[in-house]
């Protein structure tokens, strides 16, 4: 199947695009920077420029099966000026609008358009039990949800052959993004507690249940509404005790309603409006949820990150097999080549001629101008699919980088997975935690860059 991808660089574009590919679809990406694209999507893709006011190429949609519409500007991550509603909106609603034309127009051979959308539809409704059959509710969001759904009109009116299926997600649980990412800095400290009085419903759903749906909606005869959250909603106060128990933190303080309005201005609606809905037309179409209670998405996300430890995860798409890829990666001198110059990376040896399981290799690098000598011992190797580097002698309490290389759509998924813990336990994470996360954000990203510019297409 030729599937048309928006919103591909996002946290659940990203998942599900390599999913498709993985089962052998063909993905057509509509993308803002070509680019960044380029580095970010972690699949095989022919993507085309576009942004929301402007028409779809004619190109994107040619032998086009069917379409997931993701894109959408993000609505949590900044205060919600006249300038950003008006992005929120637009982004949504204009986007939908020219996708749909382009599908009319272009489109003959698409048969289901899979429309990503929003639980703030509902708005703030107390304890009220809610399902994709309940009304649209009052403010902000609930009027772009429905301005945003209304643009499909045209496609069902003039092609009643495609199905149109509209998902409306709530809060995405990842370790990697979205909300519970923006969390997990201060709740890693034990400094963050429930938000106002604790008693709103969040509706929420693990990441990997969400990508599920999607496939779900693309592949299965659903159409109309569906619900993307799982079975069990939670009160804010119990998702701050279940987290702070999948962390193995304790919970501080309330945040008082006053002061995270203060701190949010309008967009503290999010967080503390009440939105119990419930899964009914999902679990109706025939979808199961792998994680249907909030323990076990949460134990399944945070599990490895306890005991003060940070995780962080890379993935480039390149055009080369493993096989011809493992051997500048397995040569430790050419990380002075793919590390950023601030670093004053240099590789001084290594106890064998090649490297395999338990070679020790020596660096020395340079944080904010202090030297620092760096040993790591090579876990696990296995050519041409994974190597694991463990630091033996360094400045962290725990460095553990493991390097996979995995087939996909006749290239290479290039994963890099960090877990690293900073010393002197708790304060060390306190002191330290935000600053030395940036340092490895810096490198990864000088990292994925240089690796584009030396393998890409």
């Amino acid at each position: 199947m030729r599937v048309l991808l928006t919103g591909a660089t996002g946290l659940i574009g990203r998942e599900l695009g390599q999913r498709l590919a993985a089962r052998g679809d063909t993905l057509v990406c509509l993308v803002r920077d070509m680019q960044s694209a380029r580095r970010r999507l972690p699949f095989p893709a022919v993507c085309h420029a576009w942004e929301h006011m402007r028409e779809v190429p004619a190109a994107a949609l040619e032998g086009v099966d069917a379409v997931v519409h993701l894109a959408g500007e993000p609505v949590a991550d900044a205060r919600w000026s006249a300038g950003k509603k008006a992005l929120i909106r637009d982004s949504r609603v204009l986007g939908t609008r020219h996708l749909v034309r382009a599908v009319l127009a272009h489109g003959a051979g698409v048969k289901a358009f899979v429309q990503g959308s929003a639980s703030g539809f509902f708005g703030e409704r107390g304890d009220e039990r809610l399902t994709a059959a309940s009304t649209q509710g009052v403010g902000f969001l609930p009027d772009v949800v429905e301005a945003w759904e209304a643009e499909l009109l045209p496609l069902r009116q003039r092609r009643p052959d495609v199905r149109v299926p509209v998902v409306r997600t709530g809060i995405v649980l990842a370790r990697e993004g979205g909300a519970l990412a923006e969390m997990l800095p201060l709740f890693r400290v034990s400094a963050a507690g429930r938000l106002g009085s604790g008693r709103q419903w969040m509706s929420w759903i693990h990441v990997d249940d969400i990508v599920r749906l999607f496939l779900h909606a693309l592949d299965s005869q659903a159409t109309g509404v569906l619900e993307g959250v799982a079975p069990q909603p939670a009160r804010n106060r119990e998702f701050t005790a279940s987290l702070c128990r999948a962390l193995g933190v304790f919970e501080n303080l309330a945040a008082p309603p006053l002061a995270v309005q203060a701190l949010f201005g309008e967009r503290a609606a999010i967080v503390l409006g009440s939105t119990r809905l419930e899964p009914a037309a999902t679990l109706a179409s025939g979808f199961e949820f792998r994680f249907a209670t909030l323990d076990a998405a949460l134990d399944d996300l945070l599990r490895p990150l306890r005991g003060g430890v940070w995780e962080r995860r890379w993935e480039q798409w390149l055009p080369h097999t493993p096989q011809a890829l493992w051997p500048f990666f397995c040569d430790a001198h050419n990380l002075e080549e793919i590390t950023p110059p601030f670093l004053g990376f240099q590789v001084l040896g290594s106890s064998t001629p090649e490297i395999g399981a338990g070679t020790l290799i020596d660096y020395r690098l340079k944080l904010n101008g202090v030297p620092l000598a760096w040993r790591t011992r090579i876990d696990v190797w296995d050519p041409p699919r994974r190597f694991v580097d463990l630091q033996a002698r360094g400045p962290y309490a725990l460095w553990h980088h493991t390097h996979d290389f995995e087939p996909l759509g006749g290239g290479t998924v290039m994963r890099d997975t960090v877990r690293y813990r900073l010393p002197a336990g708790w304060l060390g994470s306190v002191a330290g935690g935000r600053l030395v996360g940036s340092w490895v954000e810096r490198i990864f990203d000088y990292r994925a860059r240089r690796i584009d510019e030396r393998f890409g297409t």
